[in-house]
Order: C-alpha cells, then sequence, then structure tokens
C-alpha cells in the first residue's frame, strides 16, 4: 500500500480485546456485525465511525488461509487477505442496508484491481457476508445501485461468504484520530474524495443524500411515468369494456375457475399485462408450473406495478395482489414458491392479457424485451 507508517509504541501492543473472530452475525450483546472491503481501511474505519448506531469499527484482515496475518505479508498481495473493517452496530438504530449504504458511498464499488491508489488484489471492494440474510440484503442492493446508474460503470464488488477476522495491528486502529496530519495528506493523495465528489457531488459531506434516497426518488420518478403512461378508465368503461368473469374478477375481487382460464398451461414467451390500464405485470421468464390451474409467476417484473393487501375474506388470512394504477384484483401471493424467490404469485388469468413477445414493441412494450435477451 502506498502508505508511510512512522513505527511507534503503538506497533508493539496486541489487540487483547480482539483474537482472531469466527462468528455468526450477532453478537453476545445483540449488536451486529458487518464485514466489508472498501481499499484503504484507515479511511473505510473512519467513514463508517460516523455512521449513528455504529458501536466499534476494527480494522484488520480477512479472506486469506494464513493465520494471523501481518501489515506485511498482507500488502504484498500475496497472502490472499483483503484489508477490511470489522463493523459492529446496533440494529436498533441502523440496520445492514444502511451499513452498507454508508459503506458504498465511500469507495469505488467498480474496481476489481485495488482501490484508488492502492492496487492489488487485497485492495479490492468486498463484502464478507455472515448469512444468507446478509447475503440476499447486499445482493439486492447492489441490483438497485446498479440500476441507480450512481458510478457509471458496473459494480464490481465481491460477495464473499465470511469465514475469519484478523485485527491488524494495533497501530493501525483509529489511524485518522491517533496520526490525523498523516492519515490527511494520505487521504488527500489517494484520490479517493475527488472521486466521491465526482460521483455525489462536492457537498455531499454537508447534504448527504442516501443511495436509498436516491432509488426510491428515480422508482418514484419511474411510478410516476407509469401513472401518466397507464389509466383506469371510468367505471362505466370498464364494466364495457370487460367481460362478466373479468369484470368479476378485477372489480369484485372474483376467483376464476382453476385449470379453466386461458393462461395457467400457457408456454409462450411473452408479458402478462392488467386488462384494464395495460400496465406491465408479469413475465413467462418467471412463469412456472405450479399444478394450481392458474398462472403462476415467482416475481413480477416490477414490484412498483403491484401492490399487496392482507385478505381476510376466508378463515384465515391472505395476501392480495392488485395492480398499481388499475386497482384490479389479480390473485394472491403464497410463500411456497420455488427458488430463487420462495413466492407463488397465484394469478387470475382474466385480470390479464397476454402480449406475444414478436407484439410486445408493437404494443408499446420494447422496454421489457430485455427480459428475453
Amino acid at each position: 500500500m502506498w502508505r508511510v507508517i512512522a513505527f511507534t509504541a503503538f506497533s508493539l501492543l496486541s489487540i487483547a480485546s480482539y483474537a482472531a473472530v469466527k462468528d455468526t452475525a450477532t453478537t453476545s450483546q445483540g449488536y451486529q456485525k458487518a464485514t466489508l472491503a472498501g481499499g484503504c481501511f484507515w479511511c473505510t474505519e473512519a467513514d463508517l465511525e460516523k455512521l449513528d448506531g455504529v458501536i466499534d469499527v476494527v480494522s484488520g484482515y480477512s479472506g486469506g488461509e494464513l493465520e494471523n496475518p501481518t501489515y506485511k505479508e498482507v500488502s504484498s498481495g500475496t497472502s490472499g487477505h483483503i484489508e477490511v473493517i470489522d463493523v459492529t452496530y446496533d440494529p436498533k438504530v441502523v440496520d445492514y442496508e444502511q451499513v452498507l449504504d454508508q459503506f458504498f458511498r465511500h469507495i469505488d464499488p467498480t474496481d476489481d484491481q485495488g482501490s484508488f491508489v492502492d492496487r492489488g488484489p487485497q485492495y479490492r471492494p468486498a463484502i464478507f457476508y455472515r448469512s444468507e440474510t446478509q447475503k440476499q440484503i447486499a445482493a439486492d442492493f447492489m441490483a438497485e445501485i446498479e440500476a441507480l446508474g450512481v458510478f457509471k460503470k458496473p459494480l464490481k464488488t465481491e460477495l464473499i461468504p465470511f469465514e475469519k477476522f484478523w485485527p491488524a495491528e494495533s497501530y493501525h486502529q483509529d489511524y485518522y484520530k491517533n496520526h490525523s496530519i498523516r492519515y490527511s495528506y494520505y487521504r488527500y493523495a489517494s484520490g479517493r474524495d475527488q472521486y466521491l465528489d465526482e460521483i455525489f457531488g462536492d457537498d455531499r459531506k454537508d447534504n448527504p443524500v442516501t443511495l436509498r434516497e436516491m432509488i426510491d426518488a428515480q422508482q418514484a420518478e419511474e411510478m410516476t411515468a407509469t401513472n401518466t403512461r397507464y389509466s383506469r378508465p371510468s367505471d362505466e368503461k370498464i364494466r364495457a369494456m370487460l367481460s362478466d368473469i373479468e369484470y368479476e374478477v378485477t372489480q369484485e375481487d372474483g376467483t376464476e375457475p382453476a385449470f379453466r382460464n386461458p393462461y395457467w398451461d400457457n408456454k409462450q414467451a411473452g408479458i402478462y399485462v392488467d386488462i384494464v390500464s395495460g400496465e406491465p405485470l408479469f413475465s413467462s421468464t418467471h412463469k412456472y408450473k405450479s399444478g394450481t390451474g392458474w398462472p403462476s409467476f415467482t416475481q413480477p417484473i416490477n414490484e412498483q406495478y403491484v401492490v399487496t393487501k392482507p385478505d381476510n375474506s376466508l378463515f384465515y388470512t391472505r395476501t392480495e395482489v392488485r395492480s398499481k394504477v388499475a386497482d384490479s384484483h389479480l390473485g394472491h401471493v403464497f410463500e411456497d414458491g420455488p427458488a430463487p424467490t420462495g413466492l407463488r404469485y397465484c394469478m387470475n388469468s382474466a385480470a390479464m392479457r397476454f402480449v406475444p413477445v414478436d407484439k410486445m414493441a408493437e404494443a408499446g412494450y420494447e422496454d421489457y424485451l430485455y427480459l428475453f435477451e
């Protein structure tokens, strides 16, 4: 690493409270942990400690097989370890996604060859997930960041199962506090803040905007555009345009007969849109044979186009699915579906219109052709 480290008495000390750690995501005090790699741990430690709800941040190493690695061994790039920080946070104050949000807003997640001035695999960005829940949250959040496009390049941040964390030497801990002048010089020379200013604006420190806020704002804009493009006709027009079964299902929350509906066994490629408004709902790429006699999907094209709400019309509670714009009753979603979502969106054919893939562009759905590439 391009850094000058003075030998001090700190280097003779060990971190007695931190032996090599191999544990779950939750501590005995109810705190949770996140292990993150974003280049120089002096910088990532300083940035994560500023987040409300973070209890402690320790600089160290993860990912390699060598026990008790030293800074010299890791920085050589031959040990297989990555410089990381081990973040302890209070889940009552801040959640895992918010920790990741702070992390991503202070690194370059698009460079898998190093980090700013520090080059080599030991400085590449990574998230060491400590549970399947952490893995899923990280993967979902990264997909949303990718769609946001704020970093202008594809994300290349690895998701790696956590095994062990070794704390770095004592003189690396709280380096930004104990050696503030050297730290400030290094940080400026590294180019980190210049890059972050370019991505998030040079007022990002005084007026911080989280990635979640950016994502939500973008999705709200997309939904506004959707609401402008698709609309719910008047009740009179709906009555006139729908058949009896279509009206019963969409407007009176009815259910069509199983196996006696047009789409339960439809195998054509294409998308299913709301029969009233035309808003896109489901894709054949997410359709599967559930054996129920109704068209079933693992997920909607975009969750913004559907709304879920509790349905207590039977002797147990179900989750109803309705379209966002037309407010049509579509069906229900159950937690007994296949991977990757584990969900079964059990829909009524009568609530949908099928658009074959070769007719999508003509019908104005060319934006969804990517589903079939």
